[in-house]
């Protein structure tokens, strides 16, 4: 009988570098600014980890082109999470609401990878917790597709078709030492982080 052998994982691949991750950022930058009539009641909020640091760079961007400082801030979605019974403990981090909070104002969420819209929906039920924004819209780096709930994001840097057996890894070099975003299967992503479990700053499977 001949063995049966499973296929060999597929290494992660670069699909952005970080060029491309600047120029998504700044494209974004104005998108936002042409929808949002000028950005004048825009609060960034920074998903974490790496959607903060995608929030700090959007909103330097913003800076530039506007000339104003837009308000932003930090969310921290773990104790809204509907997997936190299933999923190893971890350390809450820091929600900062900017001084004039986000009450009748157009708050942007930003996150690193759109997946199955379960992260987005805890973030929705945080906000719902902090105040009554006149309304909410959804940037993200990439959108992997794969939705189990029905939330789609405003602004989009990368549509990024996927199967499920592959593993969407973002890299900022806020976190990780470089901007990249690779695409790899699940099984190689999931040997390669217990390869280097000691090693900090891992690059996260967002969902």
């Amino acid at each position: 009988m001949t063995a049966h052998h499973e296929p060999t994982p597929r290494p992660p691949h670069q699909v952005l570098d970080g060029t491309d991750i600047a120029r998504v950022v700044t494209r974004i930058a104005h998108e936002i600014v042409e929808r949002a009539k000028g950005a004048e009641d825009v609060v960034l909020l920074g998903i974490h980890t790496r959607g903060v640091h995608l929030a700090r760079r959007l909103h330097g961007r913003l800076a530039q082109i506007t000339g104003r400082e837009i308000p932003l801030g930090t969310l921290d979605i773990t104790m809204y999470r509907d997997d936190l019974r299933l999923k190893p403990a971890r350390a809450l981090e820091h929600t900062e609401i900017p001084p004039g909070g986000i009450d009748g104002k157009l708050v942007i969420l930003v996150d690193d990878v759109l997946f199955s819209g379960r992260t987005i929906r805890a973030a929705l039920d945080a906000l719902n917790d902090i105040g009554r924004p006149r309304a909410v819209q959804l940037a993200v780096l990439v959108d992997r597709g794969h939705r189990e709930l029905p939330i789609r994001a405003d602004y989009v840097g990368k549509n990024l078709p996927t199967s499920l057996r592959e593993a969407v890894q973002v890299r900022l070099s806020d976190s990780d030492g470089v901007d990249a975003v690779l695409v790899g299967d699940r099984d190689f992503t999931a040997r390669s982080s217990q390869a280097m479990a000691a090693k900090p700053s891992e690059p996260h499977l967002p969902e």
